[in-house]
């Protein structure tokens, strides 16, 4: 490799000859192929405000001082998972507040956004990659690659789907035979959840007569069985879903629950797939609960927006040189464009602390302490030394409501149990 190296940079650099094969041989050789670094970063799943440390680099061989920036290109691309996490987290965020302010509980939150993304990605290791991040937050997904993290994260299975149509399945039945096709995937699937797209044509027509009417009584069988998710995919979202909520619930048995929002009942359920992104679904669900429902009716998915409609810039990531020794002498190292102040990097040794008040920050110039960063060594001259698991990875990064709800539940069962065995037995109705 370092031959063809040689050949290729040469080659590159218009024939210039840049490349040191003798230096490049001596280093593989006295590090016996193990990378002469040390990477410290943040545990995996933790939750940082933008313009701090994650990680930092560093060369352990001052005979290879640029092996630390030869890395940025590749480290670097930590950006893309980051931003992926901390949107779906974003998303969960709200959510998980119409779900509590309109359900009587939160336990579906994990699948309450669908991972719709692989076919939008720009690519499968894309997908992978940035489908992984999404699992963090949820268990639902439709971007099988994703599932990768069962091999580097010790997973079994990360996420779950359903039997699902899409549009081409329905309309090669052609129009004349859209109940139809609505039928065949009830019968295919007699248990279970099974979505259904039904904006082919026109969703109205397809609520109210088709699922409403011709196709009731095999809903009606899905009741203690299953669920029947419907699809709408086109429109305003926040029309389409109230507008197929109230037609719901003029062909099935609507309940109220404990907070006064109308469910519909169990094996019947939407799933809003369209034009769902950090901005629009705060609206969606704000409409969902003025007109009455609850949260608890729908699921959403996202694709683009959650995979692609993202970039570097969308958390500030940034990868620079922040500290030197040069002959013995360390040397702090950042810039600071007159022309762009906000582009300011970071200098010196770097530390991320936590303080008394709860505050994330970056000590910089080595004034942190040691003893109080939160920055771990995960690399080693070739050698991982920590290996996060997804279930600690998903721990780190829970929603403090989720957290407070489980404590409250975990709260109120313990007293259920105290109370029972504590209270006195019943002898006769009079007692």
């Amino acid at each position: 490799m370092i031959a063809q190296a040689k050949v290729f940079y040469n080659a590159h650099f218009g024939g210039t000859d840049v490349f040191n094969e003798a230096g490049w041989t001596h280093i593989v050789e006295k590090h016996n192929g193990y990378l002469p670094l040390q990477i410290r970063a943040v545990p995996e799943g933790s939750v940082v405000p933008t313009k701090n440390v994650l990680f930092t680099v560093e060369n352990t061989d001052p005979d290879v001082p640029w092996l630390t920036n030869w890395f940025e290109t590749l480290l670097v691309q930590a950006w893309y998972p980051i931003t992926v996490c901390t949107v779906s987290r974003y998303m969960k965020k709200i959510i998980g507040k119409y779900l509590a302010d309109t359900s009587d509980s939160i336990d579906g939150l994990p699948f309450k956004l669908h991972d719709f993304g692989y076919r939008g990605s720009s690519s499968v290791e894309s997908a992978a990659i940035g489908g992984a991040a999404h699992l963090v937050n949820f268990v639902s997904t439709d971007t099988i690659a994703a599932l990768v993290c069962r091999k580097y994260y010790g997973a079994s299975m990360a996420g779950f789907s359903i039997p699902a149509t899409e549009h081409s399945t329905i309309t090669t039945w052609r129009r004349t035979g859209e109940a139809a096709a609505y039928k065949n995937m009830l019968t295919q699937y007699p248990q279970g959840l099974v979505s259904v797209v039904s904006d082919s044509y026109d969703i109205y027509n397809a609520v109210s007569k088709i699922w409403g009417e011709e196709l009731r009584d095999l809903v009606l069988e899905r009741a203690n069985k299953g669920c029947l998710v419907i699809r709408p995919d086109s429109g305003d979202p926040c029309e389409v879903v109230i507008k197929i909520l109230n037609m719901l619930a003029e062909s099935f048995p609507v309940t109220f629950n404990s907070k006064g929002y109308r469910v519909l009942p169990p094996y019947l359920r939407i799933i809003q797939g369209d034009g769902i992104s950090p901005m629009t679904i705060a609206d969606i669900l704000e409409s969902i609960k003025k007109d009455g429902w609850s949260t608890e009716n729908v699921v959403f998915g996202a694709g683009g927006a959650l995979l692609q409609r993202i970039d570097r810039d969308t958390q500030q990531c940034a990868f620079k040189c922040s500290y030197v020794t040069i002959n013995g002498e360390a040397r702090n190292v950042f810039k600071n464009p007159a022309t762009d102040s906000s582009k300011r990097s970071k200098k010196g040794r770097l530390t991320l602390e936590k303080r008394n008040d709860g505050e994330v920050v970056t000590m910089q110039e080595g004034l942190g302490e040691s003893s109080k960063d939160l920055l771990i060594t995960v690399f080693e001259n070739g050698r991982l030394l920590v290996d996060y698991t997804l279930d600690e990875i998903r721990s780190r990064a829970e929603l403090d409501l989720v957290r407070e709800m489980k404590e409250k539940k975990e709260a109120k069962e313990v007293i259920r149990k105290i109370s029972r065995q504590t209270a006195k037995p019943f002898v006769n109705d009079a007692d």
